[in-house]
């Protein structure tokens, strides 16, 4: 044992455990290893792990079964394991980490302070070494959750967060991108933007997040027709290609410590204005992004609940994306129920390629959105007049240009070669009363999706069969649930005993829609 700056160090041989810690650095010492009873390495203290002149920070587990680490060893986890790039057996040394300096700053966030560009540039960089442990990064975010960021505050965090990663350049003049705050189950508006803006030609590489707290993300239900884990060189050749792409972001490492600060924020309920502003255009203009649309739902269960609300996060996006010289534009959408038919990746496929085909089965509310938030996208184009765009978007679409483009975008990613199906163990789920539907909740249709096993079972999810307004009859279905594994076929039963997820009652009681255009 020997000491470095006054802390203690010792070397051990390093071993791999096979175990994601998701977003975090986490080590493993035997609780008969001479070094953890030194000062300073009990569990969960945080460690610096070094080897042939790399460092890593890691959370520090104490294990008592000597098969998963012996009393010679530092096991450490997948992700501390890929950071430190050392072969299994090196010897490693270990010490105790100093702490991050930055936590200064948090403090003062804690005590009401105001920070500045400069602080937020020290803390994102020390949570994108891994310097935070999930409790620091909690910390922050619950700082910045309470306290507020005001909007210069979110402009700091935002280019902060662009900083830590790369940021592509497409260098074209207008680079198009279109992003949902969320909360809407079904809303698969990308998967029809991108073929339809793309076969008008202008410029779109859609690169989407696989679902965290829902049902599926636009990677999740595009993972059901082609391949969507491309390399950048990949990504880049498929883009000047066809002009646009429906890949996953997480091989792009584009403003990464945004997902690192997901990993903590979910769990915790956590979702500030500010927060998500600045995880939202920290991502498009790392993308390269240059004109946005952005789409915020507003009903009873949806993120945004309240037209005044709506109209705040609005002037937050505008002022942020404007010193960014990101040309934005901001639509209000309904966002009292899901949007199309199904809910889980395999179900929303199969709305998306109906709108495609043109099948008269197609859901209409998907269709009408899509067109029309393509519409606006198009309107972009400097050589498109105000107004023309809906018009542009429902040609391509009823031509069939969107399904060619799209057919071209799954070929040059990666047909999906493993055959997806909705999951074969179903139950409905039934109206209680005569009357008409005055309300879907979104949040419990959406953890009904996730409790059959969505997005993991490709085939699980919800099929919806009656909407807003329209009328039922008493022991007639409302939706199927559909489920791969006996295990989420009973959890999302009896979930839905407790509550089906509607209301059922007169239409004079239906909730407001504050939109700018119907979808």
């Amino acid at each position: 044992m020997k000491t470095k700056n006054g802390h203690h160090f010792s070397r051990l041989g390093l071993r791999r455990v096979d175990i994601d810690t998701y977003k975090e650095n986490v080590a493993y010492l035997s609780r008969d290893c001479s070094v953890y009873r030194a000062e300073g390495f009990q569990a969960l203290a945080k460690v610096e792990v070094s080897c042939n002149g790399r460092h890593i920070q890691a959370v520090l587990n104490v294990v008592d079964d000597d098969r998963i680490v012996g009393c010679e060893e530092l096991g450490l986890s997948e992700q501390a394991f890929a950071q430190l790039g050392a072969d299994e057996g090196a010897e490693v040394r270990v010490a105790q980490a100093e702490p991050p300096a930055s936590m200064d700053a948090v403090r003062r966030k804690i005590s009401g302070e105001r920070l500045g560009l400069a602080d937020y540039r020290n803390i994102t960089q020390d949570i994108a070494q891994s310097h935070y442990s999930k409790m620091e990064m909690a910390a922050f975010l619950v700082a910045t959750g309470q306290n507020g960021l005001d909007r210069d505050e979110v402009l700091s965090l935002t280019r902060a967060m662009i900083e830590t990663g790369v940021r592509l350049n497409w260098r074209e003049p207008l680079v198009a991108d279109k992003h949902c705050i969320g909360g809407i189950p079904g809303n698969r508006t990308s998967m029809l933007i991108v073929p339809i803006v793309a076969a008008h030609g202008m410029l779109i590489p859609k690169t989407s997040s696989r679902a965290i707290t829902s049902p599926a993300g636009t990677a999740d239900t595009m993972e059901v027709l082609s391949h969507i884990s491309l390399s950048p060189d990949a990504l880049n050749k498929l883009v000047r290609l066809e002009r646009g792409c429906l890949a996953w972001g997480g091989t792009t490492k584009l403003a990464p410590v945004d997902d690192v600060l997901i990993s903590v924020e979910r769990p915790l309920g956590i979702d500030s204005q500010g927060q998500m502003v600045a995880s939202i255009l920290s991502k498009k203009v790392a993308a390269g992004a240059t004109h946005l649309l952005l789409d915020i739902p507003v009903g009873p269960t949806a993120k945004v609940r309240r037209m005044r609300e709506a109209m705040a996060l609005r002037k937050l996006f505008e002022f942020v994306g404007d010193r960014l010289n990101l040309r934005m534009e901001v639509v209000i959408t309904d966002g009292r129920q899901p949007i199309g038919r199904g809910i889980g990746p395999v179900l929303e496929a199969r709305d998306v390629m109906q709108v495609l085909q043109n099948d008269p089965e197609a859901p209409l509310d998907l269709r009408e959105k899509a067109l029309r938030m393509a519409g606006r996208i198009i309107e972009f184009d400097p050589d498109v007049r105000g107004g023309q765009g809906y018009a542009i978007a429902r040609e391509i679409l009823e031509s069939g240009r969107a399904l060619a483009k799209m057919n071209r975008i799954i070929q040059a990613q990666g047909v999906q070669e493993q055959a997806m199906a909705p999951g074969q163990l179903t139950f409905e789920v039934n109206a209680e009363r005569d009357g008409v539907v005055t309300g879907v909740d979104n949040y419990l249709l959406a953890n009904t999706a996730r409790l059959a096993g969505a997005p993991m079972a490709k085939g699980a999810g919800v099929d919806m069969f009656v909407k807003l307004g329209q009328p039922v009859k008493k022991g007639e279905p409302l939706y199927r649930v559909h489920a791969e594994f006996q295990s989420n076929f009973d959890f999302a039963r009896d979930f839905t005993a407790a509550h089906s997820g509607y209301t059922i009652g007169e239409a004079t009681e239906m909730p407001s829609n504050f939109t700018e255009f119907e979808p």
